[in-house]
């Protein structure tokens, strides 16, 4: 049965069926479509509920600032990528979970807002991080009320909501003339996608309910009056995505945790062979993307 694409309303035709193999938090099967016009991969029918999808280890709520401090480290670069552009101002983070990003944002000196839908994470961003959060599994009703921004920031997120596209718009109705929007998110183009298919873990049922294209999603921020100033999979964040991506992929293999730490280090090897493969401008895993609202 062909299904209406939810972004050009071509009739797409069934792509794959997969399960949830990195959660396994439920054994249902889920259909993916590819749309034969923009390329868009996505989930038919979503489950009402995605919320059940996540369970209580998703979303890891330290105890302390400390472990924040520590644990920030690793997404420094996701604060230089910003500061390449602007290096001050009010920024908003949809979907921080405990807040990382949007600790070293607040750190770098901007006025930092959050949209978090784990209401255990708001408290801590609200408590300990201190920063405005907005406990809402709706973003774009959420944004109604919020800002307007110089910065926006999606860092893996977009692939998560089955709305999409009003989010976009609403995000870009709430960034200021100059102000930014800067996103991350899977890449069905990857070449590791071509190898894993439906068990490439970035696919991750339910909870991705679409991949989108780099030159679709480009494209419909163009259309929303934003100007790509960085599009590339080779930050160090997607780069970061790629090991992830053949780690995760050997572990799914067996439950057993020895045996699945062994499968993660196999995971590893592979991804310093194949390299120099996913290191080519488009074929890794995962995207980052800024965009400059036009005046």
């Amino acid at each position: 049965m062909n299904i209406s694409c939810p972004n050009c309303k071509s009739q797409s035709e069934p792509y794959f069926i997969s399960k949830d193999y990195n959660q396994h938090v439920t054994n249902e099967t889920f259909h993916h479509y590819r749309c034969p016009e923009c390329e868009l991969i996505f989930i038919s029918p979503i489950p009402e509920d995605l919320g059940v999808y996540y369970p209580d280890t998703y979303h890891f709520v330290p105890d302390s600032v400390d472990y924040l401090e520590k644990a920030s480290g690793h997404e420094r670069y996701k604060i230089d990528i910003v500061q390449q552009f602007t290096k001050i101002g009010s920024l908003l983070e949809i979907g921080p979970s405990y807040g990382c990003f949007t600790y070293l944002a607040k750190q770098a000196g901007f006025h930092v807002d959050a949209i978090e839908m784990n209401a255990r994470c708001c408290e801590f961003l609200h408590d300990v991080v201190g920063v405005h959060a907005i406990n809402s599994d709706d973003p774009v009703r959420a944004l109604r009320k919020a800002g307007p921004y110089d910065v926006i920031a999606l860092w893996h997120v977009i692939e998560h909501l089955p709305n999409a596209w009003a989010t976009l718009e609403a995000m870009c109705s709430r960034v200021k003339p100059g102000g930014y929007v800067v996103l991350a998110a899977p890449n069905p183009d990857a070449f590791q996608f071509r190898v894993m298919g439906r068990y490439w873990p970035h696919v991750d049922a339910p909870r991705h309910v679409m991949l989108i294209p780099m030159k679709l999603l480009v494209d419909k921020m163009s259309q929303l009056g934003m100007k790509a100033e960085l599009v590339t999979t080779r930050d160090e964040g997607s780069l970061g995505w790629n090991t992830f991506g053949w780690e995760f992929f050997f572990g799914n293999l067996n439950a057993n945790r020895h045996i699945k730490r062994v499968l993660h280090r196999i995971g590893r090897l592979v991804a310093r062979m194949l390299a120099p493969i996913e290191r080519r401008e488009g074929k890794g895993s995962a995207y980052t993307m800024v965009f400059k609202k036009v005046a």
